[in-house]
């Protein structure tokens, strides 16, 4: 028996799991969405979504592959170049990476809101305070006194100074219908999604096929890396980026393998 067989998937803490497991990064997260519905602030069926998350990671190899690394450097130029960038927080996102959304949203001075389909006031609130534990000093998404065009269900409610008036928009783990009515109203999408077939990479802007513990603080590297660049070299980081190439490499990755 493997050493690897004795380790449980029921751990109490993260730093129990042995980094070099074999399946660390997978169970990782099992844990933290385990944790994240106990503690309010995942719904059950952000557990199933990322049970089909996990899928994809595993054939994509469970690592960032180039198509994803150049994306999520894109992504960074985009944010850097905006006038007013939000980063979109859902159960699972809080959950997975708080600290590490809080850390993009200081390197690249953009806004965070929690947006969330299964929306009570008591989630609202658990996932606010959630992202203050790990650093957030202001955290928007509670007021909702806006409502973005052609929703009707609880996502469509977001502030009006937040991802209503946003010109970029960083929405990981998303449902393709709210991402379809952002992108009409003409902002900038930028999607973490591990299936590169889902709507919401298919409409975004710049889609990044990758693990969100993986995506999240690589964008936040690259966005220190470009912080002392000029607007025209981010703006041509961004004009180089091929959306399609990008979809197509990591189609390919998933279909063929390493």
């Amino acid at each position: 028996m493997s050493e690897y067989d004795t380790v449980s998937a029921e751990v109490e803490h993260e730093d129990e799991i042995p980094e070099d497991h074999p399946r660390y990064q997978d169970l990782l997260t099992r844990h933290r969405i385990e944790k994240g519905v106990e503690k309010g602030i995942t719904h059950l069926q952000g557990m199933h979504a990322e049970g089909r998350g996990s899928a994809f990671d595993y054939l994509l190899g469970e690592e960032t592959i180039p198509s994803a690394d150049a994306a999520e450097r894109v992504a960074a130029a985009h944010l850097l170049l905006a006038d007013h960038p939000v980063l979109s927080i859902n159960g699972n996102v809080a959950a997975l990476v708080p600290g590490e959304m809080v850390d993009l949203a200081e390197a690249v001075d953009a806004d965070l809101e929690v947006n969330l389909f299964n929306r009570t006031p008591e989630r609202m609130q658990a996932i606010a305070d959630h992202l203050r534990e790990h650093g957030a000093t202001n955290v928007k998404g509670l007021e909702a006194d806006a409502r973005i065009p052609n929703l009707d269900h609880q996502r469509a409610k977001v502030d009006e100074a937040g991802i209503y008036a946003a010109d970029v928009v960083l929405v990981p783990l998303e449902d393709g219908d709210r991402a379809e009515a952002l992108e009409e109203m003409g902002k900038t999408e930028l999607v973490i999604d591990l299936n590169p077939l889902s709507r919401s990479p298919q409409v975004a802007e710049v889609p990044i096929v990758d693990n969100i513990i993986r995506a999240v603080p690589n964008m936040t590297d690259h966005a220190l890396e470009l912080a002392d660049a000029d607007e025209s070299e981010l703006r041509k980081i961004v004009a180089s980026f091929d959306r399609e190439a990008a979809l197509e490499a990591a189609e390919e990755r998933i279909r063929r393998g390493l």
